[in-house]
């Protein structure tokens, strides 16, 4: 089942939907009132019997016409959770690149968190303000993302998967040059419609494996970006036990994986965005993210 957030035509109010093969919008409240005014963080927080009634749902909901996709976690509880380096050859890509930092480590020996603000997310289709990066160094990275179902403090490794609600996909859009200026990176990723997000949730009871998913990003039709899940240096159940051990990950958080190689700054000379410029990422099962640059 693929989840989303939308609004009615002449609506304000955010519904959670599902997406047909087709890419229209199911509604599910439609099809069962009492989740009417549910929102994506309870759904997510709602275990296997919240599941179950999703899927029941989706099974007798109409389409609805006129649907307006939002990003599907509209607002984090907390900040993106981010992970840099997370591929080996991006990683090796990163280190010569000039824009690392200063890091000692090629490949990091533990992960390589940082986060970006609820107000960089945008939704499917929304533009990234290039804009807002004066200093022309755009940068795109398609990564997946992880969506926290149950919570909880100290995951361990074996019982992470537990924990995931479902799959996204994440654009980590970046200003390469503020990123470098100021080595910690929040202020070059976290700039306001730096976190494309989308189009759906792929919950997890349909991805009993997420490292058999593949990962692709094309800018401008070109293909930039293609590797499976399989590559991570950090795997999910890691990245899960290493962020959760003192920080306490709640229903909706999200985790951006990495990004494999393939970036703007992997190329020589780098090949940043520019205003036009179109990313479309896709991975298994989940749909297609597509912006352009305003």
């Amino acid at each position: 089942m693929r989840l989303v957030t939308f609004t009615r035509a002449g609506g304000a109010g955010q519904e959670i939907g599902a997406l047909a093969a087709d890419g229209a919008v199911l509604d599910l409240a439609a099809a069962d009132a009492s989740l009417r005014g549910l929102t994506i963080l309870q759904a997510a927080g709602g275990g296997a019997a919240m599941l179950e009634r999703l899927r029941a749902a989706e099974a007798k909901a109409p389409k609805l016409a006129g649907a307006k996709l939002l990003a599907p976690v509209p607002r984090t509880p907390k900040n993106i959770f981010c992970v840099g380096k997370n591929y080996h050859e991006h990683a090796k890509e990163f280190a010569g690149s000039g824009f690392d930092g200063g890091a000692k480590d090629v490949v990091p020996p533990h992960p390589v968190v940082f986060s970006k603000p609820h107000t960089a997310i945008i939704a499917d289709g929304e533009p990234i303000l290039g804009d807002l990066d004066p200093t022309g160094g755009l940068d795109y990275e398609g990564e997946l993302g992880v969506v926290i179902g149950q919570g909880g403090r100290g995951i361990r490794k074996a019982d992470a998967l537990k924990h995931v609600f479902g799959y996204t996909i994440v654009n980590d859009v970046t200003a390469r040059h503020l990123q470098k200026r100021h080595s910690q990176w929040i202020l070059g990723k976290g700039l306001d419609s730096f976190c494309p997000m989308g189009p759906a949730i792929l919950t997890a009871d349909e991805v009993p494996d997420p490292t058999k998913l593949v990962l692709t990003t094309w800018v401008n039709g070109e293909q930039r970006q293609n590797a499976p899940v399989s590559d991570l240096i950090f795997d999910i159940p890691t990245l899960i036990e290493a962020i959760s051990a003192a920080i306490t990950l709640e229903p909706g958080d999200v985790i951006a994986t990495g990004t494999p190689a393939g970036v703007g700054i992997g190329f020589d000379p780098p090949r940043f965005l520019k205003k036009g410029d179109v990313v479309r990422i896709e991975v298994t099962g989940i749909g297609v993210l597509q912006n352009a640059v305003a």
